[in-house]
């Protein structure tokens, strides 16, 4: 009777084995974790994880033991750790809780005309900020703006950013990221501290990597390790996505160098070496046949040219004066290629003079 006058909501519809599996089905999803990219998984957390850039972590470190930093320009080939360490420093700065009040990042996927600079990045400048943490951490009284691939801002936009950069100083510093610095418009730079990134070196990438193998178990030689090095050119978050990639494919079997040649896309050296003899053979029909042959079985040229031109570069069946009009004609060749020429006819091109320099002397 007292249970019929508190109300329906007292009284549970559900049986008790029911209740039990809701409990622990809830609990469970709640545990379960979500697949992340291993190149999210294993970016640094704190400063002192950037590998190889020893001057720019030197400097952090300082202005982060002083709470002081002046506007950064950080810039240096793709992967080697630009947007990781200023992520790094604005965590310690500002802890977890404050992180994502303090910091504005916007990059290249954003709209980042003069109007977003002289709105959005104007308005997050202006905003005041307080000296404390919630766990009483000392706090630096400022904001952060990184501007990832500024580098792709038209100069129209730098130029807006460059007053704000100056009247907000007391409340905001700001990190430009950027590959290639000569695109940053000089009023810009000299208004930052700036720090050269430099591609990862082969010993650094292999204990990473190899960190890496260890914590997921993956199985790898050593010789796909050193391969896999070799095709990230210093860009280590392409080699770490590559490692993923393979780990995917084999599904728990050993990874070769020849798993990785397939996963990079790397032109396989005996499909080169078949292109180059064609153009020792001295006949147009094998070129054209090996040509077709490279196009059809899906191989970029412009990976082409990257592999053939460290090949004459480093062989020894070609004269030095060779080397350089075949070298120029790979300048050309890419050129046009970047400009949306037709893959096969450069080709075409490309291997023609490469078979008129090596059939003259013969």
């Amino acid at each position: 009777m007292q249970a019929f006058l508190k109300g329906p909501s007292s009284i549970s519809t559900k049986p008790p084995a029911a209740k039990e599996r809701s409990a622990a089905g809830s609990s469970g999803e709640g545990k379960r974790l979500k697949p992340v990219p291993w190149v999210e998984k294993y970016r640094p957390k704190n400063v002192d994880e950037v590998a190889f850039q020893d001057e720019v972590v030197a400097v952090l470190k300082k202005s982060l033991e002083g709470a002081d930093l002046p506007n950064l320009l950080f810039y240096g080939p793709p992967g080697t750790g630009k947007t990781s360490t200023i992520l790094a420093a604005a965590r310690e700065l500002f802890g977890p809780e404050l992180f994502r009040q303090r910091v504005l990042e916007l990059n290249a996927s954003d709209e980042r005309g003069i109007q977003v600079i002289r709105e959005k990045v104007k308005a997050f400048a202006q905003l005041t900020a307080s000296g404390s943490r919630a766990d009483g951490e000392v706090c630096p009284p400022f904001k952060i703006v990184i501007l990832d691939e500024a580098d792709s801002m038209t100069s129209a936009a730098q130029a807006a950013l460059r007053r704000t950069m100056e009247k907000e100083s007391k409340t905001t510093r700001f990190c430009l990221i950027c590959n290639y610095i000569s695109r940053i418009i000089e009023p810009l730079t000299s208004r930052c501290s700036k720090f050269r990134f430099k591609p990862l070196s082969d010993e650094i990438q292999q204990q990473r990597l190899l960190g890496v193998s260890e914590k997921e178990n993956v199985k790898i030689t050593s010789e796909a390790i050193s391969y896999l090095v070799k095709v990230s050119d210093g860009d280590l978050r392409k080699a770490i996505t590559y490692l993923q990639s393979a780990t995917r494919l084999m599904g728990g079997k050993e990874i070769t160098e020849k798993t990785v040649t397939e996963i990079a896309g790397v032109i396989p050296r005996e499909t080169i070496d078949g292109l180059l003899s064609a153009c020792w053979s001295g006949s147009f029909e094998k070129l054209e046949t090996a040509a077709k042959n490279l196009i059809n079985e899906g191989y970029a040229v412009a990976q082409l040219i990257s592999q053939l031109h460290d090949l004459v570069v480093e062989s020894e069946d070609f004269s030095d004066k060779q080397k350089s009009i075949i070298v120029e004609k790979l300048a050309e060749v890419d050129k046009c290629l970047a400009d949306g020429a037709d893959e096969y006819l450069q080709l075409i091109s490309l291997c023609a003079l490469v078979m008129q320099q090596l059939t003259r002397n013969t």
